[in-house]
């Protein structure tokens, strides 16, 4: 499948939400960064914790408003919002004003909380607009999207944060701005005919999510990719511990008296770096290449490549083994990441699709607690234990994901019974 030949509404939400991201990761770390300058290391951390679970709270009020108001009246909400805050940051850390530090705090929790009322309605448009048989493909084009941003963003921000803080939050509010015309002009409602007719309230935002909560097959669901996730962000946390204390400095290459020697500081940029070009330059020719795999298959494969490099970065100490297993998380990555997050879009109910992305989103910020936690157990655990834990959580994450095709092969069933009888 090509771009092109996607729904408008599909092309301009991944082409937003490319920009979106770009610029998110652009400034998140930068505002700590300069959080963090302003007040200290500590209390830079206290902010940044309370700005991530404001905007985990407003995920869930976005995701209930999507449901009962529709997604575009909520992406205008939050990317007017966002406009206005990025606007408001701008002006305060400009040169006129001076850049007053509560203010500019104030004004970035709104932002992210804006932004994240609008997440679960811009994530579901996309299951919204596209079918069954395209989900992987079009998770495929997005994945590589949001690959893309993150790259261009860590760079862009990494070069210009120095001497181009108010230009880069000027920028941000110029991008934003064009975010909500392309919004307002172009894209259409996509919520299913009824879905917003659903009871508004708290009572009936609270009574949603304690059903999604309720929803045995969803938990499972959930409970998977949080068990991938807690693999995936190894990378940040007792991976990256483990190389930035044990690691042996080593010589990577020579020529002649030239040579390049790194520590595992270094390492931990290089594995980084190099999953992240692997799945911009390979993402979208891997995805057609494997496009007529069975998605059961598929998914399996994809968590065992991934979990096998894992596994190797946790016990190795060698500089091009560790390179190397990079190219082997990545070839996982490129397998299973779509095919989940089709599994998710054919799995939830569509009366409720939005709550359910929502809830599931969490999994992300439960996948940082787990990654925390594995630090810890690092610290009594040796390197071979730890790869055994990260290995039984992708075997238990396989085990569940069959029984979730299991699942969906039954209802298919039923659907095809139904409609032969009626």
């Amino acid at each position: 499948m090509r771009f092109r030949d996607l729904h408008p509404n599909l092309r301009l939400r991944i082409g937003v939400g490319f920009v979106q991201r770009c610029f998110d990761i652009m400034l998140v770390p930068l505002m700590v960064i300069h959080f963090s300058g302003l007040y200290g290391t500590a209390t830079a951390g206290v902010m940044t914790l309370g700005a991530a679970l404001a905007t985990i709270a407003c995920n869930l009020i976005g995701g209930h408003l999507s449901d009962t108001w529709g997604r575009r009246p909520v992406l205008l909400v939050g990317e007017l919002g966002a406009f206005l805050s990025y606007a408001g940051l701008a002006l305060v850390a400009s040169p006129l004003v001076g850049g007053n530090g509560i203010a500019l705090y104030m004004l970035y929790l709104t932002a992210g909380c804006l932004a994240g009322i609008a997440l679960p309605a811009s994530e579901t448009m996309i299951v919204d607009v596209s079918t069954p048989e395209s989900r992987t493909a079009v998770y495929t084009i997005n994945y590589w999207s949001v690959n893309l941003a993150f790259m261009l963003g860590s760079l862009i921000g990494g070069f210009l944060y120095g001497g181009y803080f108010f230009q880069l939050l000027l920028a941000a509010a110029v991008g934003t701005g064009l975010i909500l015309l392309v919004t307002y002009f172009r894209i259409t409602e996509t919520a299913p005919a009824g879905t917003v007719e659903n009871p508004r309230g708290v009572r009936s935002a609270l009574s949603g999510y304690v059903q999604v909560c309720s929803d045995r097959v969803f938990l499972r669901l959930a409970c998977a990719a949080l068990l991938i996730r807690s693999v995936e962000v190894q990378i940040s946390s007792s991976i990256a511990v483990r190389l930035g204390n044990d690691f042996d400095p080593q010589r990577l290459f020579h020529v002649g008296s030239w040579q390049v020697t790194v520590d595992g500081v270094n390492m931990l940029g290089i594995m980084r770096a190099v999953n992240t070009l692997l799945v911009v330059c390979c993402a979208l020719w891997v995805g057609r290449l494997l496009g007529r795999m069975d998605e059961r298959r598929r998914l399996t494969y994809g968590i065992v490549v991934f979990t096998a490099g894992y596994a190797v970065w946790t016990v190795s100490g060698d500089a091009w083994t560790l390179i190397a297993a990079t190219f082997v998380v990545t070839a996982g990555e490129l397998m299973n990441a779509p095919v989940k997050q089709t599994l998710l879009a054919n799995l939830v109910p569509e009366e409720s699709r939005t709550k359910y992305m929502a809830a599931y989103g969490l999994q992300v910020r439960l996948g940082l607690l787990v990654g925390s936690l594995c630090v810890t157990l690092s610290a009594v655990a040796n390197v071979w234990t730890m790869a055994g834990v990260f290995t039984l959580f992708g075997v238990v994450a396989i085990v569940l994901y069959r029984s979730l095709f299991r699942v969906l092969d039954a209802r298919r069933a039923d659907a095809e019974k139904t409609a032969a009888a009626a």
